[in-house]
């Protein structure tokens, strides 16, 4: 099996490591084929393709989008697409205005359950002033010893009904979709498996997002058990959707997996990197694997 990994992040977005290193602990880890897919931003791409370049690694050009749908929040990953298209500029960068303001949300009501600083305390964690996320935070509340990790910090802090927690509204749907397929790109819904949703809501999504133009399914990620790889595969199936593989890294002691260490996508599944579309960003002896 081809090492392809389509889901990645760096200090662009929320990630601990710079696009450069990302790349290279793809490459250190045996991975052929690597996205990056930092949240609402396109800035780490250059670098990180630059790199790839070098290093003889297949790089496709991603983002992660953020999605408000039913009022749960999503998201949905962009592949291959064409960093320059003003219609997805445009559309992210409305997204990373709107995280300032629920930066300082988040920050207003950790003060009121009693933790100062930590707007402040966020941005120093932050490598990228444009995107001040829910991981910044977290990383300070860590620094602050409120909490012994990252993942603690978000169980007892940042999620629904907790003392952090605040609601948002990211992009629609089908706004997100259109703006992937703008840019040439082939729209993904990410970690299927991390949303509380019920059978009916989940098919429900798969619905819409199919007939938005979503064209894969994240099946293989570093959130999803064995059981959930089997469900989601079925569900790219019938849905007739591609199937994705990605480690969803974020960095050292924050993610489960290491870019490339996944398991492989079940045999039955269409990947995602067969499509024609991504096919000018793989090497030939890659083309049909």
């Amino acid at each position: 099996m081809k090492n392809i990994d389509l889901h990645n992040h760096s200090q662009i977005s929320d990630g601990l490591l710079t696009p450069r290193a990302v790349v290279e602990l793809a490459v250190a880890n045996g991975v052929t084929g690597f996205a990056l897919t930092d949240h609402d931003n396109l800035a780490g791409l250059d670098e990180a393709q630059a790199v790839a370049t070098q290093l003889g690694l297949d790089f496709i050009p991603g983002v992660e989008v953020s999605v408000t749908w039913n009022r749960h929040t999503i998201h949905v990953v962009g592949l291959g697409v064409v960093r320059t298209t003003p219609v997805l500029q445009e559309g992210l960068a409305k997204l990373r205005l709107g995280r300032q303001d629920r930066a300082e949300r988040i920050a207003y009501e950790l003060a009121r359950a009693g933790i100062s600083g930590a707007l402040e305390g966020a941005r120093r964690h932050a490598h990228n002033p444009e995107i001040l996320a829910r991981p910044h935070f977290a990383r300070y509340l860590v620094e602050q010893k409120v909490a012994r990790d990252v993942a603690t910090v978000f169980k007892r802090f940042l999620v629904k009904g907790k003392p952090g927690y605040v609601s948002h509204i990211w992009a629609e749907l089908g706004d997100a979709v259109s703006w992937i397929q703008a840019a040439h790109g082939l729209a993904i819904l990410a970690h299927p498996g991390r949303y509380p949703l019920s059978g009916k809501e989940l098919a429900q999504l798969l619905d819409e997002f199919v007939e938005a133009g979503g064209r894969g399914l994240e099946v293989v990620t570093a959130n999803h058990t064995r059981e959930q790889v089997d469900e989601f595969a079925h569900q790219a199936n019938k849905h007739q959707l591609l199937a994705s593989r990605g480690s969803d890294y974020h960095g050292p002691g924050e993610s489960r997996f290491e870019p490339g260490r996944l398991p492989p996508l079940p045999a039955h599944c269409h990947p995602v990197w067969e499509d024609p579309s991504l096919s000018n960003y793989f090497h030939p002896e890659l083309q049909g694997v």
